[in-house]
């Protein structure tokens, strides 16, 4: 798939309005993330963060360069791509926004939009160690392959509810992260 095959797909199918192992309400502290999506050697992949472990919140784990809604942001874009900057130092001009998917609640206290861009032009990574550990790229074909996308159901206070993971050679996604690019990968299936 290429990046016009992605955008075209993308921009036809009707955006879901559901996480299936999302609580279905729930107040939390809004942010939101950026879904990276860049071509290396006529591939397309996904950019993806490792937090580190000093953080409070979800250390060591894999996400997409993101953060909670600050005061000045104008809206879930806005957010996903200052944070983008501070966290892996891609510009947001070096992006193109395709669109915003449904925040998606969690049982940590947050509420996260997932922001979809392509990127333009290759770039520098220059990594905040406050907030960013490592950086990499996953060939989305990889995550496109439903064999390579599975859940399990957890039970959390009397409800059934489905976690997604994806282990990727070295490293395991999970939890949202696992779960916006499964939305993802069914959002730009062929129907």
């Amino acid at each position: 798939m290429n990046k016009h095959e992605f955008t075209l797909r993308y921009n036809l199918h009707r955006l879901g309005s559901i996480i299936p192992s999302a609580p279905p309400s729930y107040l939390g502290r809004k942010a939101a993330v950026l879904i990276p999506v860049i071509e290396i050697e006529q591939q397309l992949h996904l950019i993806l963060t490792r937090r580190p472990m000093h953080l409070r919140h979800h250390p060591g784990q894999i996400s997409f360069p993101g953060g909670k809604v600050e005061p000045d942001d104008i809206n879930a874009i806005h957010t996903a791509l200052r944070e983008a900057h501070e966290e892996i130092g891609l510009l947001s001009e070096n992006v193109d926004v395709l669109g915003v998917f449904p925040a998606h609640k969690t049982f940590t206290g947050f509420e996260i939009t997932p922001v979809v861009a392509m990127v333009k032009q290759p770039f520098e990574l220059v990594l905040d160690p406050g907030e960013v550990d490592d950086c990499f790229s996953v060939p989305l074909n990889f995550f496109i392959e439903r064999s390579n996308r599975h859940k399990i159901f957890h039970y959390r206070h009397g409800e059934h509810y489905q976690v997604h993971f994806m282990p990727f050679e070295d490293k395991f996604i999970w939890g949202v992260t696992a779960a916006i690019i499964d939305l993802l990968c069914h959002h730009i299936e062929d129907n």
